[in-house]
């Protein structure tokens, strides 16, 4: 429990804890207080079979903020749908994007509902930031809650965030959900993903099968593969690439990542106007 803003009732009513979830176990990986002895179960033995996994999670958090100040600061986004937020922790998208922009407005997307019960905890007052509790799945659903259009112009850019997420959604569906998503942003709107890779390398594919066989969901995609699901939308420097290559703070070797450094890519891509 890391700190008073939770219920007094833990776990909340209601919440079965038995099962991992996705936010839960992510959490769990990043060190957090907000998951129960399923996801660590999960994370642990995942860790067990991947080398490097906690640095890959590590590593998507670090891209997520460097993205974010890109989308703040040159590219002048003010509005933020982060969809699969998972739970709170440090460094959230409205704390990145204000740094940069007092003004900016974050809606935050997650099936989980302890990521709606702990946000709500965290976010009291804050009139410019809003949880939302809705499968990603059904972009129309997402897109018209009155708590996300209430807070987000979808006349003006937007940046549209599917950070860590694109890799549980089914191959049957990521398209047509991405693209609905892509069809809904204003020109000017910037679409940011990261997503489990595959090169080839066994341990991409393990964890893959790992993420399946326990949460049902989790799919590898070949670069080329995630760079489809920016449809027409021009890439920003450096395209798609290892989340450890995407805009580094400091020098990093290309030929020398680590195997968690292997295991993600990211991009963020620009609607023409």
């Amino acid at each position: 429990m890391p700190d008073d803003r939770q219920p007094p009732t833990w776990p909340p009513p209601g919440l079965d804890v038995s099962k991992p979830t996705i936010a839960r176990a992510y959490d769990a990986l990043l060190g957090g207080g907000n998951n129960f002895a399923a996801d660590r179960e999960l994370a642990n033995y995942a860790c067990d079979h991947i080398p490097g996994l906690r640095e890959s999670a590590l590593e998507n958090r670090k891209v997520l903020v460097r993205g974010i100040r890109h989308l703040a600061g040159e590219a002048g986004i003010d509005q933020f749908v982060d969809l699969g937020s998972g739970l709170p922790t440090a460094q959230n998208t409205h704390e990145v994007a204000r740094a940069l922009n007092p003004r900016a407005r974050v809606a935050y997307v997650d099936i989980d509902p302890l990521v709606h019960l702990q946000g709500r905890a965290i976010l009291a007052g804050d009139d410019d930031t809003t949880v939302v509790t809705a499968d990603v799945r059904e972009p129309e659903t997402v897109l018209r809650h009155p708590d996300v259009t209430r807070l987000i112009d979808f006349d003006r850019p937007a940046a549209l965030m599917l950070v860590g997420m694109l890799h549980y959604l089914s191959p049957e569906i990521a398209g047509p959900v991405v693209a609905a998503y892509r069809d809904a942003l204003a020109p000017g709107s910037h679409l940011f993903i990261t997503s489990l890779v595959d090169t080839g390398l066994p341990a991409q594919r393990e964890l893959a099968r790992i993420t399946r066989e326990t949460l049902e969901e989790g799919w590898a995609r070949t670069p080329d593969e995630i760079e489809r699901y920016f449809g027409d939308f021009q890439l920003v420097e450096p395209g798609v690439v290892y989340t450890a290559l995407w805009r580094p703070d400091g020098p990093v070797d290309p030929g020398d990542l680590t195997p968690g450094e292997r295991l993600g890519m990211a991009g963020i891509a620009r609607k023409k106007r």
